[in-house]
């Protein structure tokens, strides 16, 4: 009767731990927590606030990189360590086809890439990253535009990028982007751009307007090309096993937190980028707006040799890059 009972209490033990477990939704992005500045920031708060007042689920916020790096949130959320993790260009190392996203000068304008990303296409994408993941989609957001800057000279065409050496993320795409656009690309570490711009050992860079301006590269860099060579996507991503724990208006709470805060990030990312341009004009940059004849020969020198690269790298995948281009072909005939 003694080992009955024990028996049962610890069952009911180990019931009730799974249950407050499964009753709390971990959510981890690398962004600060201020949702003033920070579109992962702003995401993540908005996602809480609407979860708990919808459901009985309870929302733990871990930001800035507090769980680890994009690499190690993704793999937390596939562990189910993490429930949800808010990510970006790292989740094309989990799901290749994620990549083509990134091709230069695909997207012409935020509207449409928001078409794409939220239409048939950016379901589609989701879908088949969940067979290859475990992760189900619960939302798009942006990490917005990436632009040039230099300390040497104006860049209106890619013959002004010519014997520049310009600090790119340790990607290959990104690498391929900028040769193709006669420029020398320099992996270089985030921690350490500050001072390779300050030295000398790069001349520029490339990132949206928001982190420019947050990090003060105006210190060090004169010129700023709105050239939009890559629109980063961020993927809302939650553990599918856990996802599937919840009650059926749990789910849908959940997706439509998921999408409000995943539109948040974008309106923040947005607002900041405006400003910022405004910003770093008054901090004496000169910034530098292509016409779409120049925009027309960035995207001819830099898209042929990434989408070459990705061919090759995707294999079976490779149709991705067709599906979006189709995607934003249809998208760009309504804006």
């Amino acid at each position: 009767m003694k080992r009955t009972l024990t028996a049962t209490l610890a069952a009911a033990t180990l019931a009730a731990a799974a249950h407050a477990s499964a009753q709390t939704l971990r959510f981890a992005h690398v962004d600060p927590d201020d949702w003033t500045t920070s579109k992962k920031g702003a995401a993540g708060q908005v996602f809480k606030n609407m979860v708990e007042a919808e459901t009985d689920l309870t929302v733990e916020l871990y930001p800035a990189g507090s769980l680890g790096g994009e690499t190690e949130l993704i793999e937390g959320a596939q562990d189910g360590t993490i429930s949800i993790a808010m990510v970006s260009g790292a989740y094309a190392n989990f799901c290749e086809a994620v990549a083509v996203t990134d091709i230069p000068y695909t997207f012409p304008s935020a509207p449409v890439a928001w078409e794409v990303m939220d239409g048939e296409f950016g379901a589609a994408l989701a879908e088949h990253c969940l067979q290859e993941t475990g992760l189900r989609t619960l939302a798009y957001g942006e990490t917005g535009f990436r632009h040039f800057t230099n300390s040497v000279r104006p860049i209106h065409s890619p013959e002004d990028m010519e014997g520049l050496k310009f600090r790119v993320q340790t990607i290959p795409l990104y690498q391929e982007m900028v040769e193709g656009l006669g420029a020398e690309p320099q992996g270089i570490a985030w921690g350490e751009v500050p001072t390779a711009l300050a030295t000398g050992v790069v001349d520029g860079q490339e990132n949206p307007v928001s982190v420019i301006y947050g990090n003060n590269f105006y210190e060090f860099q004169d010129y700023l090309t709105l050239d939009r060579h890559v629109y980063g996507v961020d993927h809302l991503l939650i553990n599918d096993d856990i996802f599937q724990s919840l009650t059926e208006e749990q789910q849908a709470a959940v997706k439509r937190a998921a999408v409000v805060a995943g539109t948040t990030g974008r309106a923040i990312q947005q607002f900041n980028s405006a400003e910022g341009i405004a910003k770093l004009e008054e901090e004496g940059m000169e910034i530098t707006q292509p016409t779409a004849e120049q925009m027309e020969a960035f995207r001819e020198a830099a898209q042929p040799p990434v989408q070459a690269y990705l061919r090759d790298e995707l294999g079976d995948d490779a149709e991705w890059i067709d599906r979006l281009s189709s995607a934003v072909e249809d998208a760009s005939a309504r804006f």
